[in-house]
């Protein structure tokens, strides 16, 4: 179970990290933050990645072999940069439409996966 807890926080954790390093792009778009300064866009991200760091502290703590977790450092670290592509990718094609997935994208994502498999092998 600690191995499917760790992997749920990292989901949302990544959730809130995407909303927040890229999330005030689309309230830029919308008009919402369009005149707000650079330091109050700045103190909102900080605001949401608070929320991404309660999940992700959590998450590597849970997770760790070291504190009875299922995965070493290399493996949690793989399995973030993997959910962190997947919810990117996600959030980039549903709310900012004119950016498109290419082949060469797609080729990273295959290389990314390879990365897991061999991070996983004995």
């Amino acid at each position: 179970m600690k191995g499917f807890y760790t992997i749920l926080l990292l989901i949302v954790s990544n959730i809130f990290m995407t909303f927040a390093w890229y999330g005030h792009l689309k309230l830029q778009e919308m008009k919402i933050s369009t005149h707000w300064p650079l330091y109050a866009v700045i103190l909102f991200s900080w605001a949401i990645a608070l929320f991404e760091y309660s999940c992700q502290v959590p998450a590597n703590r849970i997770g760790f072999q070291e504190n009875g977790g299922p995965f070493s450092l290399m493996q949690l670290k793989i399995i973030q940069e993997v959910i962190t592509l997947i919810i990117f990718t996600i959030f980039t094609t549903v709310l900012f439409k004119g950016e498109q997935l290419h082949w060469n994208h797609l080729a990273a994502f295959v290389c990314l996966i390879l990365a897991v498999y061999f991070v996983f092998m004995k």
